[in-house]
């Protein structure tokens, strides 16, 4: 409610504290969005190793657009190194779970 304004006054770091909270509970979706938070600076200081740690809890636990944010963190060396192998390998993990994003980045990858 407090990212979108929903009922209550828009709030990017409220939303932060309660996604959070849910995130550190172990929900997987919220993991992925604390990801999310900390990549772009929304209700929290830009953070790409923060990034990457939420993403990772979130996508160890199958979560496919955790799996595919990954993909695109190492696509493009964003608080890592490049790594195509790497992208391709968490672009596969999205697509096996019908992500259609990373069937398209994995098949780009896969050509060159």
């Amino acid at each position: 409610m407090y990212e979108d304004g929903d009922g209550v006054a828009k709030d990017e770091a409220q939303a932060f504290t309660w996604f959070r909270r849910s995130a550190e509970h172990g929900n997987s979706a919220a993991q992925w969005k604390m990801g999310s938070m900390y990549a772009d600076g929304v209700g929290v200081t830009k953070d790409q190793a923060e990034a990457i740690t939420w993403f990772r809890k979130s996508a160890d636990q199958e979560y496919s657009r955790a799996q595919f944010s990954l993909g695109e963190i190492y696509e493009n060396g964003r608080g890592v190194t490049k790594d195509l192998t790497q992208a391709l390998a968490w672009y596969r993990k999205a697509a096996d779970q019908g992500d259609g994003d990373a069937k398209r980045r994995a098949a780009r990858l896969t050509k060159h």
